[in-house]
């Protein structure tokens, strides 16, 4: 069986990747037991964060297969800040506004504008 993905499924999975391994790293930071570099580099949450970006690279070179890169990126960072912001809020409480609403819509905006 072949399994296919357009350029704009591994964008889509790329993104979600990154979303993932941010949420990742914020959590090796809130369980950290202290602030120094070695709890930082040996937090199962940080590695495992490292790790899903390292998949994140294979994903968005796939997607950069089909997609230009000047289209795939603002589509990739612009789906990685709404996922980012969504699941922080769910997922730690942190702040997510109307101003935070504006920002992504002006964010959007822009990257259509960018890609047309």
């Amino acid at each position: 069986m072949n399994f296919y993905l357009s350029g704009w499924g591994f964008l889509i999975l790329a993104a979600i990747n990154n979303c993932v391994g941010s949420l990742l790293l914020k959590k090796s930071r809130l369980v950290a037991t202290d602030p120094s570099l070695l709890t930082l580099l040996l937090s199962p949450w940080f590695i495992g964060g490292i790790m899903v970006y390292g998949v994140n690279v294979i994903l968005f070179a796939k997607a950069l297969d089909q997609l230009p890169v000047s289209t795939a990126y603002p589509i990739f960072a612009g789906i990685s800040f709404t996922l980012i912001a969504i699941a922080g809020n769910l997922l730690f409480g942190e702040r997510f506004d109307f101003n935070q609403w504006i920002g992504l819509s002006l964010i959007f905006t822009g990257i259509i504008i960018m890609s047309r």
